[in-house]
């Protein structure tokens, strides 16, 4: 961050002091979330990342910006405009915030723009990669693009002419699209025309020999005499518009959720522009028109200086360069639910003898959670399956699952959050085929978003019947399961099959003032009891508190405050935060017994874990998993739910990972109290996620239980 004024609260912060009540406790969310794809772009930076490791974290860093300037910029954007002056708990205002967000994202640009640029081509060049303008190519490169531009790009263009006759198109939120500035012979006329560089093309084009890259757009501008016959070409500027893209639902469409939820994603292509990015070397002619047009000032455009849409670098990951990637890891089957070699395992068998734990993208999600609702759909025995869907992928074998289960008669139930940003269009389509093949569908609670994970199965075992359950901190999604962390339990607990059964009833039904022996749920209990145990560790024998915790955001206030108070009263606590973290540690009299962390490497950082050493009483610990951050929405404004790890050797096996993160000297970055974040280096050498790669290869051996 920035250097600031010593005068300021964060000035006085960042010398180790502030007053309890003072704003500057608080860091700001907005940046704190910069900082972390700051963290993601240093990845880029690193040498001893694979080559093409690099360049897709420039891709992810590129895409992260573009949904933060969707939701969250276009968010603060909506209250200057209404005439909110309310601050934020750290004592910003809306444009106050706006403004120092837009110094930060300018910074993070140009760094990104030169990492790109100076090191990543050059390098990406030396080994056989090259991104060429069309200016660098000779007569048979350009033959062949030639004839690409007439066989496949051609045929899809549509010029779009601005004139009296033509008013200004409407621009789609993250399109790439050429300014065209032309000049007319006949009347010396200068004209104005846009042209959409189509989406469903690939980013840039593929030379024959598959290692030199053209930008799309370049192959489109070098042709433009085909798309405007007799007209000259002045002027052709690359630029990019984004809009709001946040979800809001009026009270009066809420009655039919799924209606509502379809109306809004009409609405949202037609948000209103938060950023407009633009090629550098723009006129003021058509920075101005394009400014006008599109309602914004100059403080939201951003001028950039390498390819527009840095985001198309995952177009990289397809080639077949395994020397320039991380080496492939292949998820493991643990023991004990590894099928033998002429039989398949029965987890429910297994799950009945004891409590799994699986890890992913350590343990494999197709062996464990997939198969699981697989069996469940198959077997004779199970009466009903119950789902949250929050997130799933397009070729999702548990929704395949559910439908056969349906289709066999079981009682099946499947809550599919219609809200989940960005993914509402592809819900939408699985919530109708799950109703088509006869699946009871809902759609959540109207004002709560349902962000659970959990499964329940409920199967007949002669005697009765006995409940199977699945809740775990990552989405159902066979996809993000190699990519993301998260760890899931599988327990057939009479206690959490009941409170499961009672939540599903929650979600379907109609209940208030419901109890649960097991779970933690939101936004019924969960915060207090959070902080309850909070509390259990400040009362607890001078120098045994201790609160260790892992999550992807740390916002609320009130539990900051309360993390604060337990430094004060000698809890010693340590937080892994992947994301944005609003809690200020290591300050004097405040939170010098907090330390902070965040680790970001080749996997998304995705569990979330708690733990108290008196959770349970004196020196009896108390873990949880679950789908909650520490933040308002979660706590207050979403179904959530954790779940304690009871067995003791999967709470060793949650404490591993815990000191796995804590020890971290290679991913690893630490905050300090000037709202800075430093990278970890010591000399273990210690990468977390070649270290839990490692754990659960041995997990695989017989001899291991």
């Amino acid at each position: 961050m920035d250097p600031v004024d010593d005068d300021t609260p964060l000035g006085r912060a960042g010398e180790g002091h502030v007053d309890q009540g003072d704003p500057a406790r608080f860091l700001n969310r907005e940046l704190s979330w910069l900082d972390f794809n700051s963290r993601v772009l240093e990845l880029a930076a690193d040498p001893s990342v694979p080559l093409l490791e690099r360049a897709k974290f420039i891709a992810i860093f590129s895409q992260n910006l573009d949904e933060f300037f969707q939701v969250r910029v276009a968010g603060l954007a909506d209250q200057v405009a209404a005439g909110v002056g309310r601050a934020s708990p750290d004592g910003m205002s809306p444009s106050e915030n706006l403004k120092v967000v837009s110094e930060r994202v300018a910074g993070l640009v140009r760094r990104s723009e030169e990492l790109f640029l100076s090191e990543l081509v050059p390098a990406l060049a030396e080994v056989g990669i090259r991104f060429s303008g069309w200016d660098e190519l000779d007569d048979d490169d350009r033959k062949y693009l030639v004839e690409e531009f007439e066989n496949r790009i051609f045929p899809v263009l549509t010029p779009l002419a601005v004139d009296p006759g033509h008013p200004f198109p409407y621009i789609s939120s993250l399109s790439l699209n050429l300014a065209v500035v032309l000049h007319d012979p006949v009347t010396d006329e200068r004209k104005f025309a846009r042209v959409k560089v189509p989406s469903l093309l690939p980013r840039f084009v593929v030379m024959p020999d598959g290692e030199r890259f053209v930008p799309l757009e370049q192959v489109i501008a070098s042709h433009l005499d085909r798309l405007f016959p007799g007209m000259e070409v002045v002027e052709t500027f690359a630029f990019r518009v984004t809009r709001n893209a946040d979800l809001t639902l009026e009270e009066e469409e809420a009655d039919d959720l799924l209606i509502a939820v379809e109306m809004e994603l009409r609405r949202r292509r037609f948000g209103s522009a938060v950023r407009l990015e633009v090629d550098t070397r723009v006129t003021p002619e058509v920075r101005e028109l394009l400014l006008r047009e599109l309602d914004l000032d100059d403080t939201e455009i951003h001028e950039n200086i390498g390819p527009l849409d840095l985001g198309g670098l995952w177009a990289l990951r397809d080639l077949d360069r395994p020397d320039l990637k991380d080496p492939p890891f292949k998820a493991v089957t643990q023991t004990r639910i590894a099928a033998g070699e002429d039989e398949k395992v029965d987890l429910f068998k297994v799950i009945a003898d004891g409590d799994v734990m699986v890890h992913h993208p350590y343990d494999s999600f197709r062996t464990s959670v997939e198969e699981f609702v697989r069996q469940a759909s198959r077997d004779p025995k199970v009466l009903a399956i119950k789902m949250t869907l929050y997130r799933t992928s397009g070729d999702s074998s548990i929704v395949k699952s559910l439908i056969r289960a349906a289709d066999q008669g079981k009682q099946v139930a499947a809550l599919v959050e219609l809200k989940a940003r960005f993914d509402e269009a592809a819900n939408i389509g699985w919530a109708r085929a799950l109703e088509r093949a006869g699946v009871h569908v809902t759609y959540g609670l109207v004002g709560l978003k349902t962000h659970t994970k959990t499964t329940l199965v409920v199967r007949d075992e002669g005697q009765g019947v006995r409940s199977y359950c699945h809740i775990g901190t990552g989405n159902y999604n066979s996809k993000t399961a190699k990519l993301y962390e998260d760890i899931g339990i599988l327990t057939a607990d009479p206690a959490v099959g009941a409170d499961l059964a009672q939540l599903f009833n929650y979600l379907t039904g109609y209940g208030r003032d419901v109890t649960y022996r097991r779970l933690l749920v939101a936004p019924q209990r969960m915060r207090n009891r959070l902080l309850e145990l909070i509390d259990q560790e400040i009362a607890a024998p001078r120098g045994t508190g201790r609160i260790t915790m892992k999550m992807n955001s740390l916002v609320d206030p009130a539990s900051i405050d309360r993390l604060y108070a337990a430094s004060q009263a000698g809890v010693e606590i340590d937080l892994v935060v992947r994301g944005i973290c609003c809690l200020r540690p290591g300050v004097a009299g405040l939170s010098e017994r907090i330390r902070v962390r965040s680790l970001v490497g080749r996997y998304l950082e995705h569990s979330r874990i708690y733990r108290f050493a008196n959770g349970n009483g004196p020196g009896e610990p108390l873990t949880y998993i679950g789908s909650a951050d520490l933040m308002p929405r979660n706590l207050d404004r979403r179904i959530e739910a954790l779940v304690p790890v009871l067995d003791p050797t999967l709470r060793r096996r949650i404490d591993e990972v815990l000191e796995v993160n804590l020890t971290d000297d290679v991913l690893a970055w630490t905050l300090g109290p000037d709202g800075a974040w430093s990278k970890v280096h010591g000399d273990r050498g210690l990468d977390t996620h070649l270290t839990l790669q490692d754990m659960a290869v041995a997990r695989t051996r017989p001899s291991d239980t």
